[in-house]
């Protein structure tokens, strides 16, 4: 990028000596009390220019003023006599009531030479044809002569003037001399040099902004000079010489094929040849409803789903190149859709306790790709560095998992919790987060025959849980489709065009659907207007704020969406940045400028919310796994979102099922201690209880009472629970009455599991002040962070990975393992870097190669066949050893729902006993658990113990019962032999790399 330095004209003056010998150059001219305004009339095209004008603190002439002259083409002139007078306001007309008054300003001028173009004020002579060393003009170059070429394409200004001194000679007067047009992107002088073989030169606007090379000027010469993004070219060939056109179309495609499968066509056809290269294609759609459809690609494959049933549709290609020459029409080709595949129906929730269900969880969009016509890279495509890997952010989808959903459960998982699935709207949204219209899923996950529905559908039938990721918190900063969606000011101008989408009536924003006119699926001309909408409230709209965006360009008021710029009604959306992340502003201002906070305690949000994930209830899903839950008040939830969950699933499915539709909340505490920086209100385990006092009736009232009162109560006075915890070796019935019916994350544990044995410590240390912590959700790192905040995927290693996934198969809480970790997926990688790095470098990776072929399983943690790369990596040792540990933990329901204790356990490591008992069926399980450490257990009941590990077998008599260090990764699990439904399972599976 050309270097622009911004230069005050009487800061220059002062530098004037310093600046004379090389160093960047611009002179400040002493000027008579005259000033000579020029005015363009380009974009007028008036018959006749008035000039009317007041001197400071005299009188305006009698309108319509005086008339100007003409200049040059393009260009008027007056000059004026100023008197006393430092400076004058002027406004221009054409005799016949069209004014020009700077949008009812005027124009404050000054002294010299003056020039107003489209509004915009800069000192320069626009006619001027040359220059003397003293700066003077000279009608025509004699002597030698040097032709600069001057590149505007980066600098984007309107006005160039040339500053310049021949070699040995004096600089022109600042600001140097008027450069013309020469055609598109470029500006020209032609100086007189006289006898000197160079000159040094800057550049500027006529308004302080200049270009002098970094402050080193620079040096040209005789002929024909560029400039351009500081690289001078000496010599040079004009850049706006004529250039023989390219005329030649590119060649005709041919083989047009088009295929239709059901409600979808795809259309295919051999690629065409140019003298100088093909940049697309152009299909041409006709048939149906929607008349003729024209859409840009870059491939030649073109694929279209959704289409009206039963239809006819003919499709043609033409190609292009880069000159804008377009190929006669192909042969067409024609295709007739189907019938459109039934409607999915509504899935019915498995509704099984969820302590049973070992979670996988997967970015949806990252995980395997089953249909290419639904990827897609947004406008960040090539800047993320996606392209050159050919890698849309969107790649992943429902197709995709259905087809893998074998290889789930050939891992043992019998739930996954998949990514936001609702219609997102951002730059980069492939993750989810970014909600905008949250009654429609993504169009973008979707194919035909695999729906959201579908999915659900498809896991069922293999006894899989769909735990679906949802977001109460925030929309994406466009707002929320159906609530509100802020109107943003954008000028479709040389700077902003490349953003800002040309509007277009009728078209709609999906994601998916191809933009006709630009060949783009990212699209934003609804979003942008340059009239100021009826009701704004945004402060200065559409006025320069100062700042630059990183390319040079300027920023306008109300052009991007914040919590600050009133663009958001305050009813529906909070007003703030989050100033203290342990504050009650956590809860009430928003996380990040792409996070639009709502305002969870208005009513009409809250309905707007509670109606979109009714949706999804109503569609059969097993669970909610709620995201930034800790930027809601406790009393929000336990008020409207929980009850509302619990209604839906009652009225839709029976209280048994809704009794387990299974909601856990990521709670973000990133901190080791039992309770966030001593904040109650932002501690994971806070969010589990029903409230104990009431409050007022109005939700924002109540949540800051709640704040204020639980933060005064602190953490010595929050409530305790023993429901985790067996009663010396006895299961007791859990308490469940103040349970407020959310479950957590284990963000304590996920902290700490750098080293397992700390994860463990830690984590039974908070279980008294969480409700419930055999339902807490456990992993060790996530889309987000690794263990401690890691940005990093846990890079602990082979052993220590087989370490923590032990203790998480054995002790309380239901082990939760993110896509690819069963490999050590991208170990060490950053997680998230946004687009400023390729998606194929972070933890967020695609993983579709790495289970790419076939699978089948008909039982959890067993493979029937697999063939391709998935054997390679159903092969690897993590994933044995995660295998037999699901295998374990399914046969025994302690590990599954027991209460734990570690009474009477010695040793010091990673040991305790569990047990879970439930007298309606008979169940009664009991089993001692040792991960990696040696471990005594004393006062245990007497009996059969059968480790199901090793299958040894140890007769206790005298309520002892000792084991020998495992080492690390491997385990013991010794299960009292009972008898009967309750009897020991012995040994299960075959030893592996750690379990033997």
């Amino acid at each position: 990028m050309t270097a622009v330095v911004a230069v005050v004209l009487g800061l220059l003056a002062t530098l004037l000596p310093s600046l004379s010998t090389g160093s960047a150059h611009a002179a400040s001219a002493a000027g008579s009390n005259t000033a000579t305004v020029y005015y363009s009339t380009a974009t007028t095209n008036w018959s006749s220019y008035n000039l009317h004008w007041a001197p400071d603190g005299g009188t305006w002439t009698t309108v319509p003023g005086v008339a100007m002259q003409s200049a040059c083409t393009g260009w008027v002139k007056k000059t004026v006599d100023l008197g006393a007078a430092t400076g004058w306001q002027a406004t221009f007309n054409n005799g016949q009531g069209t004014w020009d008054n700077n949008g009812g300003k005027n124009y404050a001028l000054g002294t010299g030479t003056i020039t107003v173009n489209n509004g915009a004020i800069a000192h320069s002579d626009p006619c001027a044809s040359g220059g003397d060393p003293g700066g003077g003009e000279t009608g025509s170059p004699s002597g030698t002569s040097a032709t600069v070429f001057y590149s505007t394409a980066t600098v984007g200004w309107t006005t160039v003037n040339l500053h310049y001194a021949p070699t040995g000679g004096a600089w022109t007067t600042v600001p140097g001399i008027g450069m013309e047009a020469a055609c598109t992107g470029w500006v020209k002088k032609t100086v007189d040099l006289g006898t000197a073989a160079g000159l040094a030169a800057t550049f500027n606007n006529g308004n302080g902004t200049w270009d002098n090379n970094n402050g080193a000027n620079y040096a040209l010469f005789k002929g024909v000079s560029t400039v351009k993004d500081t690289k001078v070219t000496a010599n040079a060939a004009d850049p706006c010489a004529a250039v023989v056109p390219d005329t030649t179309p590119p060649t005709v495609p041919g083989t047009v094929k088009a295929t239709a499968t059901d409600t979808s066509i795809v259309v295919t056809w051999n690629p065409s040849t140019d003298d100088t290269g093909v940049t697309g294609y152009r299909v041409t759609r006709t048939g149906g409803t929607k008349g003729t459809i024209v859409t840009s690609v870059g491939s030649t494959v073109f694929s279209e789903s959704g289409l009206e049933a039963d239809t006819a549709y003919t499709y043609t290609v033409q190609a292009l190149d880069a000159a804008g020459n377009i190929s006669a029409a192909s042969a067409p080709a024609r295709a007739t859709t189907g019938h459109a595949p039934p409607p999915a129906t509504p899935g019915t929730p498995i509704g099984t306790d969820p302590r049973k269900d070992p979670i996988y969880f997967v970015l949806t969009a990252r995980f395997y790709d089953g249909d290419t016509s639904n990827d897609r890279g947004g406008n960040q495509h090539v800047a993320s560095g996606n392209a050159a890997n050919n890698d849309p952010m969107f790649r992943g989808d429902f197709k995709g998992l259905v087809q893998k959903l074998d290889y789930i459960k050939a891992l043992g998982f019998s739930a996954i919790w998949i990514t936001p699935v609702v219609l997102n709207r951002s730059d980069y949204d492939y993750h989810g987060y970014h909600g905008w219209d949250f009654y429609r899923v993504d169009p973008r996950l979707e194919s035909a025959g695999a729906s959201y529905q579908d999915l659900i559908n498809a896991a069922h039938a293999k006894g899989i849980k769909i735990y679906q990721d949802v977001v109460y918190n925030h929309s994406s900063r466009w707002g929320a489709k159906g609530l509100f969606v802020p109107t943003v000011y954008g000028v479709r101008d040389s700077q902003w065009s490349w953003y800002y989408d040309e509007k277009e009536q009728g078209f709609e924003y999906d994601g998916l659907t191809i933009d006709p006119k630009t060949g783009k699926s990212y699209y934003n001309g609804d979003l942008w207007s340059t009239a100021e909408p009826s009701g704004n409230t945004c402060l200065n709209w559409g006025k320069p704020t100062g700042q630059k965006s990183p390319e040079g360009y300027t920023i306008y008021n109300c052009q991007w969406p914040n919590p600050t710029s009133k663009m958001f009604p305050a009813s529906l959306y909070h007003q703030c940045w989050i100033g203290n992340w342990e504050g009650e502003d956590s809860r009430s201002c928003w996380l990040a400028d792409d996070l639009a906070d709502f305002n969870t305690e208005n009513a009409q949000v809250q309905n707007y919310l509670i109606g979109a994930y009714n949706k999804y209830i109503d569609m059969g899903v097993d669970g909610f796994r709620v995201d930034t839950a800790v930027h809601i008040p406790r009393v929000t939830w336990n008020r409207r979102f929980l009850p509302a969950i619990q209604q839906r699933e009652v009225q839709d499915w029976g209280p048994d099922k809704a009794r387990n539709f299974f909601v856990f909340g990521e709670v973000g505490a990133f901190v080791n201690d039992k309770w966030n920086r001593g904040s109650v209100n932002h501690s994971a385990q806070f969010y589990t209880w029903k409230e104990r006092k009431e409050y007022s009736a109005d939700d924002a009232t109540a949540s800051i009472e709640q704040y204020n009162y639980e933060e005064q109560l602190g953490t010595g006075n929050q409530p305790t629970s023993a429901n985790a915890f067996l009663e010396g070796n006895a299961y007791h019935t859990p308490d469940h009455s103040k349970f407020s019916g959310m479950n957590i994350i284990d963000m304590r544990m996920h902290m700490n599991f750098g080293d397992a044995h700390n994860a463990f410590n830690n984590g039974k240390d908070s279980d008294d002040s969480t409700n419930d912590a055999t339902y807490n959700v456990v992993y060790v790192d996530s889309h987000d962070y690794g263990p401690n905040k890691s940005s990093v995927r846990y890079t602990g290693g082979q052993d220590a990975w087989a370490e923590n996934m032990a203790l998480m198969w054995t002790f309380r809480g239901i082990p939760t393992l993110y896509y690819g970790s069963e490999i050590q997926f991208q170990a060490g990688k950053t997680i998230d870097c946004g687009p400023s790095c390729p998606l194929a470098t972070t933890g967020r990776a695609y993983y579709g190669d790495h289970v790419a072929g076939t699978v089948t399983a008909s039982e959890f943690g067993k493979v029937d066949s697999a063939s391709g790369a998935v054997a390679t990596t159903l092969a690897q040792p993590l994933v044995k050893h995660l295998q037999r540990l699901n295998l374990i933990r399914r046969a025994i329901p302690a590990l599954q729902m027991g209460q734990y204790s570690t009474e009477g356990v010695n040793g010091g490591g990673m040991s305790f006993k569990r047990r879970y008992t439930d007298t309606a069926s008979g169940v009664d399980s009991f089993a001692l658990v040792t991960v990696t450490d040696a471990a005594s257990f004393s006062g245990v009941p007497n009996g059969r113990y059968v480790d199901a590990v090793s299958g040894d077998v140890r007769t206790v008599t005298d309520g002892t019962l000792a084991v020998a260090a495992p080492g690390k990764g491997d385990m013991r699990v010794y299960v009292l032999d009972l008898g009967g439904k309750n009897a020991a399972p012995g040994k299960i599976g075959t030893d592996g790399p750690y379990l033997k």
